[in-house]
């Protein structure tokens, strides 16, 4: 066959490896992502496909590594009145890039809370940006029904995904279990409530709670109390024992404690509960950010300036912490750095259903601003 022949079609894998002087099996495995190859001839690869314009066959590809570069991010609740909130705020955003696609359910009050809240936007850019560079790309997909927990599970049976990246939302989800007993490839964010053997990134909440209760302290606040997320999820309960705990070595045996909704509601409800029962208090840890911005929204209303009167501390660094009048001093969960390792041990999982489970912590960190 004639060069002239050649590039009248397609280009192929023997013109990139023309154009790079290399073998065509080693541009097959710069292409398929086999990591022991050279960085410098991965590069001369990656130009030699930019300069041919070769486009790889993703149906040929799939038959032969048996994956179909996509995975399942996952919103998932125990129904439609499940509120937001997993560790953070619970809720989605489209993503950069255009964004992954919608399928499989999705109800209107769930989604609603879903594309209301900053949370989850930070955890499509972290798993988008892992993604991307590896040519896979996220289907994005609701479970807060019974039918549509099994149309996921559906999905991932019949390979239209290489596995599961889930935010669940409510900690009586059952659709972590339903996924591990049918051997499917899943990452969590978050630990699930209930005992299962499924891999998950979470934070180290306590040590976070910790983080606001010494620095309240610091700033010389005595008379202190909390904003709980809510006590059936794992993150909320754990920020209150860290807070507690902390306290409670410091001599402090009684924190006032109003449960919230990670929402800025709830936040506002609970600061009104506080103020009522507890008038001459100092210095509030609110469970994330959306309820301190409304614990600040409140103080203001009734004549309590923050941080001079009252310190307020949030939980996440979240958009709404910047927002938030006076920006607040917050906990810093790292929520992009989670996602983009979730994805990681999703794509990392040695196949099979045998694998192990996995679980990555991360460290939280103090980001002081205003309010405290």
């Amino acid at each position: 066959m004639t060069d002239d022949r050649r590039s009248a079609g397609a280009p192929t894998l023997e013109d990139v490896a023309r154009a790079a002087g290399v073998s065509r099996a080693t541009v097959s495995r710069v292409i398929n992502g086999v990591r022991n190859v050279d960085p410098a001839i991965q590069e001369v690869v990656r130009q030699a496909v930019s300069v041919t314009g070769y486009a790889p066959n993703r149906a040929a590809r799939s038959l032969v590594t048996r994956r179909a570069d996509a995975v399942a991010l996952v919103v998932s609740g125990a129904g439609v009145e499940a509120e937001a909130g997993v560790g953070a705020e619970a809720a989605a955003r489209s993503g950069a890039g255009g964004g992954p696609r919608a399928t499989a359910g999705g109800g209107g009050s769930f989604t609603a809370q879903v594309f209301a809240d900053p949370f989850f936007g930070r955890v499509v850019t972290g798993v988008v940006d892992y993604l991307r560079p590896r040519g896979v790309h996220p289907v994005l997909m609701f479970a807060e029904t019974s039918r549509a927990r099994d149309e996921v599970v559906a999905y991932l049976r019949q390979g239209s995904a290489d596995g599961a990246l889930v935010v669940s939302t409510h900690a009586e989800d059952p659709l972590p279990g339903l996924l591990t007993e049918a051997g499917l490839a899943a990452v969590l964010f978050a630990r699930p409530a209930r005992p299962v053997p499924i891999s998950y990134v979470d934070l180290a909440h306590q040590d976070g709670a910790r983080l606001a209760a010494e620095h309240l302290l610091a700033r010389g606040c005595r008379r202190l109390a909390t904003i709980s997320g809510p006590l059936d999820v794992p993150a909320g309960r754990a920020r209150l024992t860290g807070f507690r705990d902390t306290l409670a070595r410091q001599g402090h045996a009684y924190i006032p404690v109003a449960e919230g909704r990670f929402t800025q509601e709830s936040g506002e409800v609970a600061m009104e509960r506080l103020l009522v029962e507890h008038p001459d208090l100092d210095g509030v840890f609110a469970a994330n950010d959306l309820m301190a911005t409304g614990a600040c929204h409140v103080l203001r209303e009734h004549g309590r300036r923050v941080p001079e009167d009252v310190a307020v501390v949030g939980f996440d660094d979240s958009s709404a912490a910047l927002a938030c009048r006076p920006p607040l001093t917050t906990v810093r969960q790292p929520v992009e750095a989670m996602a983009a390792e979730m994805a990681r041990l999703l794509l990392d999982r040695p196949p099979g259903p045998s694998s192990p489970a996995t679980s990555v912590i991360f460290e939280p960190e103090l980001v002081v601003r205003a309010s405290a």
